[in-house]
């Protein structure tokens, strides 16, 4: 009987190494877009023309979202280091593309909301003191960021990223919109600070990011609007992205009606002083067309929302910008408001506030519900192409 050969040995791959905590794989930079859209319900409650302060059952509620924004940014901050720190290959990737990678803007924003509302609203708990204290250091760590990344992602959109035409979203928008929001929220810190060059050098360096974002969103607003035009609408998952639009003109409006107000004080010169009375002026002149412009879009945002549930658009992450956005033009119209004396815009912006409270109510109990669920979070939709020309 012939020997037999010895039977090789087959060796397989060993099965890849579960990574720990799978539930932060997909816990992307945009979940800071949820502490955003809460803190500025609080921030924005706190901006009506009608001292809602003084109310004590709306000033309970105001407070409570505040308290639960800062919750919710601990909790984000959290997930997002687990996320670098256990799936790191996923966060690089998120880097490298050009649809997550402009969410990083919203860390900036996320640290920059909750401070400005534990100025407005989080003093009626912890005091004044501590809420300053509070407030700057978020305030300085969410200018750095917002900065950082106002450089560092359209850089990488530059060199690293590939995109074509039909790729242009309203989401580039993000990063370069988050050192609006800190020349918004700095005039707010500004009476806290030595009179003189301290002052004077936050005023002024308010004006310079508020330029520096404005020129930078006039850039890309002209793509945003010729994408829609020459290629069709957004995906349906995407549609809300076009509220993000409304962020740079709202917190605009919101930050030269800021930064008038604080003029005065920051200069240390009287309210008659022509430089604090162009200021003023400037505030007016620039606010009102811009804020005409934010209704124009909010009501073509809106009819496109409207065509897409007809599509069969479904509760994503994606659905939290229709809060933040709207906030600040409830800022912006408040500002406004007070500015001009017009009855009219302070409905406006009571109107604006009850959408803005409507759409943070559904967004937070679907996003609850989504976690509750195991359905959140998850991967983002891979998004079909543009529905262009269809009825």
């Amino acid at each position: 009987m012939p020997a037999l050969a010895p039977t090789a040995l087959i060796t397989r791959p060993a099965p890849p190494r579960p990574r720990p905590f799978p539930v932060l794989r997909h816990v992307g930079p945009n979940w800071y877009a949820s502490v955003m859209g809460t803190a500025i319900v609080a921030s924005a409650g706190a901006a009506l023309p009608w001292d809602p302060g003084g109310v004590p059952v709306l000033r309970a509620a105001l407070v409570t979202v505040w308290a639960l924004s800062a919750l919710m940014l601990l909790l984000v901050l959290t997930a997002r280091a687990g996320h670098w720190v256990h799936h790191r290959d996923r966060a690089r990737a998120h880097l490298l593309d050009p649809a997550v990678a402009p969410f990083y803007g919203c860390l900036a924003m996320a640290l920059l909301a909750v401070g400005g509302a534990t100025l407005a609203v989080g003093r009626y708990v912890i005091g004044e003191s501590a809420a300053v204290a509070v407030d700057a250091v978020l305030f300085t760590a969410g200018t750095l960021v917002a900065l950082a990344g106002a450089v560092a992602v359209p850089y990488l959109m530059v060199v690293r990223h590939r995109v074509r035409a039909a790729d242009v979203s309203p989401v580039w928008l993000l990063p370069v919109v988050a050192p609006m929001v800190s020349a918004a929220l700095g005039p707010a810190l500004i009476p806290y600070l030595p009179a003189g060059q301290w002052r004077e050098a936050l005023l002024l360096a308010c004006y310079a990011m508020f330029g520096l974002s404005l020129l930078a969103t006039l850039t890309l607003l002209p793509l945003v609007f010729g994408r829609l035009v020459l290629i069709g609408p957004l995906p349906v998952a995407l549609t809300p992205a076009l509220f993000l639009v409304l962020g740079p003109l709202g917190q605009s409006t919101t930050a030269v009606g800021h930064l008038a107000r604080a003029a005065p004080t920051a200069l240390g010169a009287p309210a008659t002083d022509p430089y604090a009375s162009a200021l003023d002026a400037f505030a007016v002149l620039y606010g009102v067309p811009v804020m005409g412009f934010a209704l124009l879009w909010l009501a073509l945002a809106l009819a496109m929302v409207v065509r897409a549930v007809r599509r069969g658009m479904a509760f994503s992450m994606t659905w939290w910008a229709f809060t933040f956005p709207v906030g600040t033009c409830v800022t912006g119209a408040a500002g406004l408001a007070r500015a001009t004396g017009l009855a009219a815009l302070a409905w406006l912006s009571l109107a604006l506030f009850v959408l803005l409270t409507a759409a943070w109510a559904v967004a937070w109990t679907r996003t609850v519900h989504g976690l509750v669920s195991g359905a959140l979070p998850a991967a983002p939709p891979v998004l079909g192409p543009a529905t262009a020309r269809t009825r």
